[in-house]
């Protein structure tokens, strides 16, 4: 019997079991199973040919995948924000391979991938579902693209195979403390009340991953899922945010019902209706940040600026600049929101913000 015909029985097994306390570590070592067999299907196959592969060498500030189902209007998009022009029909399928983008906003240049439509069953690699999946993985946000015509049903299919392939959307990774050892047993520890899982639900899918000896330590309340999310350690966490194309072809009540639900985005390519929001929320959800920098006794170079994610320090900032810079740093001065006042004397383990102003002090 193959992986997938494993994967097959146990997500039928899951479906038709009633979910009750008699029934619970059963269904946890299912689970675990499923999870394992899925890993297994991620791997790439030591035997045979190398598949073909349409991976794109990573470039510009930030990386986005592009996905649905086909004839959304995907390539309609990557023509629209960017100079690369995609092949656009009224026929499904029309884009076959991976096509590159460069979105040029504030100074950053943003990667986008316009990645061949998904079918149902593309985690199991029916289509080219793999291979997009596999570009998925290495993106810094997916953008989810959606038909404003047709029913939710693709939301949800769309979200599963992404899901059985490790990718988890809009979540941020449990507060589980996981560590594999070479003797003593399983020793269990929880920080909080554990409402979702317990020691013997932690023994039982550890065994099931033939994990005998484990430090495990909760610091939150999570489920079996997510403690199986922690033990295969593949698991990839991603902000997504779901685009409603076509959305001049629906009721305006439609409109802003879909417009509110959360990380939701409703525009119109052919019409180019609501295209600016969406770059703003893209680089919202990117985290980026703009560091100007300056010279002594010269104005700040607003024409060039370091692109960077939030949260970072002036070390980051000095990196950017030259890898040489930071061993020779003295001190900085700060302008902009960052500073108590301006300029600010800082460290360099002080935090930038957005659009702040630094003149770098060597020793």
């Amino acid at each position: 019997m193959g992986i997938l015909e494993k994967i097959s029985d146990i997500e039928k097994e899951i479906a038709k079991t009633q979910k009750n306390k008699a029934t619970e570590y059963h269904l946890g070592l299912l689970k675990a199973k499923l999870a394992k067999y899925r890993s297994q299907l991620l791997e790439p196959s030591k035997k045979g040919e190398k598949g073909e592969g349409f991976d794109v060498l990573k470039s510009g500030d930030a990386r986005i995948a592009l996905i649905g189902f086909p004839s959304v209007g995907k390539s309609t998009l990557l023509s629209t924000l960017t100079k690369t022009e995609s092949e656009a029909a009224n026929y499904e399928f029309t884009t076959l391979t991976c096509i590159p983008g460069v979105i040029e906003y504030k100074g950053a240049n943003i990667q986008l991938l316009d990645l061949p439509g998904i079918i149902e069953g593309a985690a199991q690699g029916k289509g080219r579902g793999r291979q997009v999946i596999a570009v998925a993985r290495t993106a810094d946000l997916v953008l989810m693209m959606l038909d404003a015509t047709k029913p939710n049903v693709h939301r949800d299919l769309l979200e599963y195979e992404l899901e059985s392939v490790g990718l988890r959307l809009n979540k941020r990774k449990p507060n589980i403390y996981f560590k594999v050892k070479k003797g003593g047993g399983v020793s269990f520890n929880a920080t909080c009340p554990l409402t979702r899982c317990n020691e013997k639900m932690v023994q039982t899918i550890l065994h099931s991953f033939k994990i005998f000896n484990a430090e495990v330590l909760f610091r939150e309340d999570c489920t079996e899922d997510e403690f199986i999310d922690v033990v295969s350690g593949n698991r990839i966490y991603l902000p997504c945010i779901y685009v409603y194309n076509k959305i001049d072809q629906i009721a305006i009540e439609e409109v802003d019902r879909l417009a509110r639900q959360p990380f939701s985005v409703v525009v119109s390519c052919n019409m180019h209706l609501n295209l600016d929001y969406l770059l703003e929320v893209l680089w919202e959800h990117l985290q980026l940040i703009r560091v100007y920098t300056k010279k002594p006794g010269a104005p700040p170079d607003f024409d060039d600026g370091l692109i960077l994610r939030r949260g970072v320090t002036v070390e980051h900032v000095c990196h950017a600049i030259h890898r040489t810079l930071a061993p020779q740093f003295k001190y900085g001065l700060v302008w902009g929101t960052s500073t108590k006042y301006s300029p600010q004397r800082v460290g360099i383990s002080h935090v930038m913000h957005d659009e702040d102003v630094i003149q770098v002090v060597k020793k």
